[in-house]
Protein backbone atom coordinates (compact mmCIF):
# COMPACT_ATOMS: atom_id res chain seq x y z
CA UNK A 1 0.00 0.00 0.00
CA UNK A 2 2.71 2.46 0.99
CA UNK A 3 4.76 1.44 -2.06
CA UNK A 4 1.84 2.16 -4.39
CA UNK A 5 1.09 5.44 -2.66
CA UNK A 6 4.73 6.46 -2.87
CA UNK A 7 4.84 5.65 -6.57
CA UNK A 8 1.75 7.75 -7.24
CA UNK A 9 3.19 10.69 -5.34
CA UNK A 10 6.42 10.47 -7.32
CA UNK A 11 4.49 10.36 -10.58
CA UNK A 12 2.45 13.40 -9.55
CA UNK A 13 5.62 15.27 -8.58
CA UNK A 14 7.28 14.38 -11.88
CA UNK A 15 4.23 15.57 -13.79
CA UNK A 16 4.23 18.85 -11.86
CA UNK A 17 7.94 19.43 -12.46
CA UNK A 18 7.62 18.72 -16.17
CA UNK A 19 4.75 21.20 -16.40
CA UNK A 20 6.74 23.87 -14.59
CA UNK A 21 9.73 23.25 -16.83
CA UNK A 22 7.50 23.66 -19.90
CA UNK A 23 6.39 27.05 -18.55
CA UNK A 24 9.98 28.16 -18.03
CA UNK A 25 11.05 27.06 -21.51
CA UNK A 26 8.05 28.73 -23.13
CA UNK A 27 8.75 31.97 -21.29
CA UNK A 28 12.31 31.87 -22.66
CA UNK A 29 11.18 31.02 -26.19
CA UNK A 30 8.37 33.52 -26.70
CA UNK A 31 8.10 37.26 -27.02
CA UNK A 32 7.02 38.50 -23.58
CA UNK A 33 4.16 40.51 -25.11
CA UNK A 34 2.51 37.60 -26.93
CA UNK A 35 0.07 36.79 -24.12
CA UNK A 36 -1.18 40.39 -24.10
CA UNK A 37 -1.48 40.28 -27.88
CA UNK A 38 -3.42 37.03 -27.71
CA UNK A 39 -5.82 38.38 -25.07
CA UNK A 40 -6.53 41.48 -27.16
CA UNK A 41 -6.91 39.69 -30.50
CA UNK A 42 -9.47 37.27 -29.04
CA UNK A 43 -11.80 40.22 -28.43
CA UNK A 44 -11.88 41.25 -32.09
CA UNK A 45 -14.66 40.46 -34.52
CA UNK A 46 -12.18 39.10 -37.03
CA UNK A 47 -10.96 36.50 -34.55
CA UNK A 48 -14.44 35.51 -33.36
CA UNK A 49 -15.94 35.35 -36.87
CA UNK A 50 -14.11 32.09 -37.51
CA UNK A 51 -16.45 30.40 -35.03
CA UNK A 52 -19.59 31.73 -36.69
CA UNK A 53 -18.62 31.43 -40.33
CA UNK A 54 -20.55 28.87 -42.40
CA UNK A 55 -18.25 26.34 -44.09
CA UNK A 56 -14.97 27.92 -42.93
CA UNK A 57 -11.91 27.22 -45.02
CA UNK A 58 -9.62 24.58 -43.50
CA UNK A 59 -5.94 24.39 -44.44
CA UNK A 60 -4.17 21.04 -44.23
CA UNK A 61 -0.38 21.47 -44.15
CA UNK A 62 1.78 18.53 -45.25
CA UNK A 63 5.58 18.53 -45.22
CA UNK A 64 7.22 15.79 -47.29
CA UNK A 65 10.53 14.44 -48.45
CA UNK A 66 10.81 11.79 -51.18
CA UNK A 67 7.66 9.92 -50.18
CA UNK A 68 5.63 10.53 -53.31
CA UNK A 69 4.16 7.03 -53.42
CA UNK A 70 2.87 6.78 -49.85
CA UNK A 71 1.82 10.44 -49.89
CA UNK A 72 -0.39 9.95 -52.95
CA UNK A 73 -1.63 6.45 -52.14
CA UNK A 74 -2.44 6.92 -48.44
CA UNK A 75 -2.21 10.42 -46.96
CA UNK A 76 -3.64 12.65 -49.66
CA UNK A 77 -6.51 10.27 -50.58
CA UNK A 78 -7.62 10.34 -46.93
CA UNK A 79 -7.81 14.13 -47.15
CA UNK A 80 -9.37 14.44 -50.59
CA UNK A 81 -12.14 11.99 -49.66
CA UNK A 82 -13.16 13.97 -46.56
CA UNK A 83 -16.87 14.56 -46.09
CA UNK A 84 -15.97 18.25 -45.64
CA UNK A 85 -15.13 19.97 -48.92
CA UNK A 86 -13.98 23.54 -48.24
CA UNK A 87 -10.29 22.78 -47.85
CA UNK A 88 -6.94 23.79 -49.22
CA UNK A 89 -4.14 21.24 -49.01
CA UNK A 90 -0.64 22.70 -49.04
CA UNK A 91 2.12 20.16 -49.63
CA UNK A 92 5.67 21.43 -49.30
CA UNK A 93 8.69 19.37 -50.27
CA UNK A 94 11.90 19.59 -48.26
CA UNK A 95 13.87 19.74 -51.54
CA UNK A 96 12.44 16.45 -52.85
CA UNK A 97 14.44 14.64 -55.51
CA UNK A 98 11.84 12.02 -56.44
CA UNK A 99 8.70 12.31 -58.60
CA UNK A 100 6.47 13.71 -55.84
CA UNK A 101 5.36 16.61 -58.05
CA UNK A 102 4.29 14.35 -60.90
CA UNK A 103 2.41 12.00 -58.59
CA UNK A 104 0.51 14.88 -56.95
CA UNK A 105 -0.39 16.36 -60.34
CA UNK A 106 -1.75 12.98 -61.38
CA UNK A 107 -4.36 13.20 -58.62
CA UNK A 108 -5.97 16.06 -60.53
CA UNK A 109 -7.47 17.89 -57.56
CA UNK A 110 -7.19 21.69 -57.62
CA UNK A 111 -7.43 21.91 -53.84
CA UNK A 112 -3.90 20.51 -53.63
CA UNK A 113 -0.88 22.73 -54.22
CA UNK A 114 2.72 21.58 -54.16
CA UNK A 115 5.84 23.65 -53.63
CA UNK A 116 9.27 22.03 -53.62
CA UNK A 117 11.84 24.07 -51.70
CA UNK A 118 15.18 24.65 -53.42
CA UNK A 119 17.21 23.59 -50.38
CA UNK A 120 16.65 21.33 -47.38
CA UNK A 121 16.33 22.52 -43.84
CA UNK A 122 19.43 22.67 -41.65
CA UNK A 123 18.86 19.75 -39.27
CA UNK A 124 21.18 17.92 -36.84
CA UNK A 125 23.16 15.00 -38.26
CA UNK A 126 22.46 12.63 -35.35
CA UNK A 127 19.42 10.46 -36.06
CA UNK A 128 17.28 11.03 -32.97
CA UNK A 129 17.95 14.77 -32.89
CA UNK A 130 17.29 15.03 -36.61
CA UNK A 131 13.97 13.23 -36.23
CA UNK A 132 12.89 15.79 -33.62
CA UNK A 133 12.95 18.69 -36.08
CA UNK A 134 13.04 17.18 -39.59
CA UNK A 135 10.48 18.89 -41.80
CA UNK A 136 10.53 22.18 -39.87
CA UNK A 137 11.41 24.27 -42.90
CA UNK A 138 8.64 23.00 -45.22
CA UNK A 139 5.94 22.98 -42.54
CA UNK A 140 6.70 26.60 -41.65
CA UNK A 141 6.54 27.49 -45.35
CA UNK A 142 3.11 25.84 -45.51
CA UNK A 143 1.97 27.78 -42.45
CA UNK A 144 3.04 31.07 -44.01
CA UNK A 145 0.98 30.22 -47.08
CA UNK A 146 -2.11 29.00 -45.20
CA UNK A 147 -5.31 30.96 -45.83
CA UNK A 148 -7.65 28.78 -43.80
CA UNK A 149 -9.84 29.88 -40.92
CA UNK A 150 -8.68 26.70 -39.21
CA UNK A 151 -5.40 24.86 -39.69
CA UNK A 152 -4.42 21.25 -39.24
CA UNK A 153 -1.52 19.01 -40.26
CA UNK A 154 -0.89 15.57 -41.65
CA UNK A 155 2.38 13.64 -41.75
CA UNK A 156 3.06 12.40 -45.26
CA UNK A 157 2.70 8.73 -44.26
CA UNK A 158 -0.35 9.00 -41.99
CA UNK A 159 -4.07 9.17 -42.74
CA UNK A 160 -7.29 10.69 -41.44
CA UNK A 161 -10.69 9.06 -40.95
CA UNK A 162 -12.89 10.41 -43.71
CA UNK A 163 -15.15 12.49 -41.43
CA UNK A 164 -12.35 14.09 -39.39
CA UNK A 165 -12.48 17.62 -40.77
CA UNK A 166 -16.27 17.82 -40.69
CA UNK A 167 -16.42 16.71 -37.05
CA UNK A 168 -13.61 18.95 -35.87
CA UNK A 169 -14.98 22.05 -37.59
CA UNK A 170 -18.34 21.47 -35.91
CA UNK A 171 -16.68 20.78 -32.54
CA UNK A 172 -14.34 23.79 -32.67
CA UNK A 173 -17.12 26.18 -33.66
CA UNK A 174 -19.58 24.84 -31.09
CA UNK A 175 -17.05 25.22 -28.25
CA UNK A 176 -15.26 28.29 -29.64
CA UNK A 177 -12.09 26.27 -29.25
CA UNK A 178 -8.80 27.88 -30.24
CA UNK A 179 -7.11 24.50 -30.14
CA UNK A 180 -8.44 20.95 -30.32
CA UNK A 181 -6.56 17.70 -29.80
CA UNK A 182 -7.82 14.14 -29.98
CA UNK A 183 -6.89 10.46 -29.48
CA UNK A 184 -5.19 8.57 -32.28
CA UNK A 185 -4.26 5.07 -33.33
CA UNK A 186 -0.53 4.36 -33.40
CA UNK A 187 0.92 1.43 -35.35
CA UNK A 188 3.17 -0.88 -33.34
CA UNK A 189 6.18 -2.81 -34.63
CA UNK A 190 4.08 -5.98 -34.91
CA UNK A 191 1.64 -4.23 -37.26
CA UNK A 192 -1.13 -3.99 -34.69
CA UNK A 193 -2.70 -0.71 -33.63
CA UNK A 194 -2.64 0.89 -30.18
CA UNK A 195 -5.14 3.55 -29.15
CA UNK A 196 -3.42 6.56 -27.60
CA UNK A 197 -6.23 7.97 -25.46
CA UNK A 198 -4.48 11.35 -25.18
CA UNK A 199 -6.73 12.70 -22.43
CA UNK A 200 -4.16 15.22 -21.25
CA UNK A 201 -2.76 18.18 -23.17
CA UNK A 202 0.83 17.09 -22.59
CA UNK A 203 3.91 15.66 -24.28
CA UNK A 204 3.23 12.20 -25.66
CA UNK A 205 -0.51 12.85 -25.87
CA UNK A 206 -0.45 15.17 -28.87
CA UNK A 207 1.33 14.75 -32.16
CA UNK A 208 1.67 16.81 -35.33
CA UNK A 209 -1.43 15.38 -36.99
CA UNK A 210 -3.72 15.11 -33.94
CA UNK A 211 -4.48 18.82 -33.59
CA UNK A 212 -6.83 21.39 -35.14
CA UNK A 213 -6.61 25.11 -34.37
CA UNK A 214 -7.54 28.74 -35.05
CA UNK A 215 -5.53 30.37 -37.83
CA UNK A 216 -4.11 33.07 -35.50
CA UNK A 217 -1.86 30.44 -33.92
CA UNK A 218 0.15 30.15 -37.10
CA UNK A 219 2.06 33.18 -35.81
CA UNK A 220 3.85 30.70 -33.50
CA UNK A 221 5.94 28.62 -35.93
CA UNK A 222 7.84 25.38 -35.53
CA UNK A 223 11.31 25.87 -34.06
CA UNK A 224 14.22 24.19 -35.88
CA UNK A 225 16.22 24.40 -32.64
CA UNK A 226 13.72 22.40 -30.57
CA UNK A 227 16.24 19.57 -30.43
CA UNK A 228 18.47 21.71 -28.20
CA UNK A 229 15.88 21.14 -25.46
CA UNK A 230 15.90 17.46 -26.50
CA UNK A 231 12.29 18.06 -27.40
CA UNK A 232 10.22 17.00 -30.41
CA UNK A 233 9.24 19.91 -32.62
CA UNK A 234 5.50 19.31 -32.31
CA UNK A 235 5.39 19.43 -28.50
CA UNK A 236 7.90 22.30 -28.47
CA UNK A 237 5.28 24.29 -30.39
CA UNK A 238 2.15 23.05 -28.65
CA UNK A 239 3.49 23.75 -25.15
CA UNK A 240 3.77 27.39 -26.25
CA UNK A 241 0.08 27.34 -27.17
CA UNK A 242 -0.64 25.99 -23.70
CA UNK A 243 1.56 28.65 -22.11
CA UNK A 244 -0.29 31.59 -23.68
CA UNK A 245 -3.57 30.14 -22.41
CA UNK A 246 -5.35 28.93 -25.55
CA UNK A 247 -8.92 27.78 -25.14
CA UNK A 248 -8.03 24.09 -25.60
CA UNK A 249 -10.61 21.32 -25.92
CA UNK A 250 -10.27 17.55 -26.03
CA UNK A 251 -12.25 15.81 -28.77
CA UNK A 252 -12.96 12.29 -27.46
CA UNK A 253 -12.89 10.27 -30.68
CA UNK A 254 -9.73 8.96 -32.45
CA UNK A 255 -9.22 11.00 -35.60
CA UNK A 256 -5.85 9.80 -36.90
CA UNK A 257 -3.97 6.69 -37.94
CA UNK A 258 -0.32 7.34 -37.08
CA UNK A 259 1.88 4.82 -38.89
CA UNK A 260 5.03 3.42 -37.33
CA UNK A 261 8.20 5.41 -37.83
CA UNK A 262 11.64 3.85 -38.01
CA UNK A 263 12.76 5.29 -34.68
CA UNK A 264 9.76 4.05 -32.70
CA UNK A 265 10.41 1.38 -30.08
CA UNK A 266 8.69 -1.96 -29.97
CA UNK A 267 5.88 -1.56 -27.45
Amino acid sequence: MFTILGKKKLQALEKKLIGELDIIKSRIDLDPHIIDEYIQIKKTQAYCHVFEKPDPLVTICIATYNRGEVLTSRSLPSVLAQTYENMEIIVVGDCCTDDTSEQINALGDKRVSFVNLESRGDYPAEGKLRWMVAGTKPVNFALESARGDFITHLDDDDRFPLDRIEKLVEFAQKNKADFVWHPFYREKNNGKWKLVKAKEFSSGNVTTSSVFYHNWLKCIPWDADAWRFYEAGDWNRFRKFKYIGVNAYFFPGPMLFHYREKNQSND
